[in-house]
């Protein structure tokens, strides 16, 4: 994702000479093109993230299209006051985009999981906040990022995330379907998307055929395709690689709370504590049942569980620990 990413940012400022690229010190190799291209266009402002976003609220300001990036978890919470007083408050185009989101740099410790950045960012109003599945959603949604009239937040991964279907359109604000079926559906967002079409793809040997729905965006959340699944399904499960505060789990239960007979919502995902160590991303993963084993696991209970639907203001069930 990291290199699409770098490509249509290219493709962009080829396209748009308003286009700016601040980084904090970061993205060497990725953005080399990039600065021999367009040189007073890529801007370092060094281990500073508060800066980076005080620069790229100036430069807005000015008539610029700034994208300011570094790894999620020093994008979003170094600089959150400045994010939500210098971006928030006047509504400025900047395009904030963490790299690595989620548990992508598992084994480098606490200081760079990233399993709060969504929430952060959904707290700022008129913020949109977008992670992307795989590559190809990546270079469908950042030109439409870069033509919005607030500010934005981009999630995205490292390398190597496979796509999962290269020719759908990818609307911003709209979810999408990934795969088709019945019983069930899993909700997803950011590149545990690709983890669950594997998970799903894994059980057709057995007749088991629940949907997968990718929701890249998380705020605005596409209402009425969450409404539209509902109808058509006893079982809501949501997968996410984030806490469970302030997450698209969180979106969705409250969206199923306003709702007097909807579908029983399970959620899969890392639990609400820090994790200390430094476990591969796919050990966190297996750890926190968000892996295909685990996902296909809870596909085949729910499946065999039948069509019970929940009761108003039921509580979400929550499987991973």
């Amino acid at each position: 994702m990291r290199k699409a990413f770098a490509e249509s940012l290219l493709q962009a400022a080829e396209a748009d000479p308003r286009v700016i690229f601040l980084t904090a010190d970061l993205g060497y190799g990725t953005f080399d093109v990039f600065q021999a291209k367009f040189g007073s266009r890529y801007v370092n402002v060094g281990v500073a993230e508060a800066q980076l976003v005080c620069a790229a609220a100036g430069l807005a300001l000015e008539g610029w299209r700034p994208v300011i990036y570094s790894i999620a978890s020093f994008a979003t919470g170094r600089p959150f006051e400045q994010i939500r007083v210098s971006l928030g408050y006047p509504g400025l185009p900047v395009v904030v985009v963490g790299a690595g989101g989620g548990y992508t740099y598992a084994s480098s410790g606490v200081t760079h999981h990233s399993g709060e950045d969504l929430g952060l960012m959904s707290l700022v109003p008129n913020m949109t906040v977008v992670a992307p599945g795989d590559p190809h959603e990546i270079t469908q949604l950042l030109p439409q990022l870069l033509k919005l009239k607030g500010p934005s937040y981009l999630r995205i991964g490292k390398y190597g995330e496979p796509a999962y279907q290269a020719e759908a359109k990818v609307i911003l604000g709209h979810g999408r379907v990934l795969r088709e079926g019945q019983e069930v559906a899993l909700v997803c967002t950011g590149q545990i998307a690709s983890t669950v079409v594997q998970a799903v793809d894994s059980l057709k040997a057995e007749g088991i055929t629940p949907a997968v729905y990718q929701f890249h965006t998380v705020q605005p959340l596409d209402l009425s395709l969450l409404d539209s699944i509902s109808e058509r399904v006893h079982t809501i499960v949501v997968v996410e690689e984030h806490l469970p505060v302030g997450g698209l789990s969180a979106a969705v239960s409250a969206w199923r709370a306003l709702r007097e007979n909807g579908p029983r919502m399970v959620r899969l995902g890392p639990p609400h504590a820090l994790v200390l160590g430094n476990p591969t991303v796919n050990e966190m993963r297996q750890r926190m049942g968000i892996d295909s084993a685990a996902i296909s696991e809870t596909c085949r209970r729910l499946c065999r569980s039948g069509n019970v639907r929940a009761p108003k203001g039921a509580a979400v069930s929550a499987i991973a620990t």
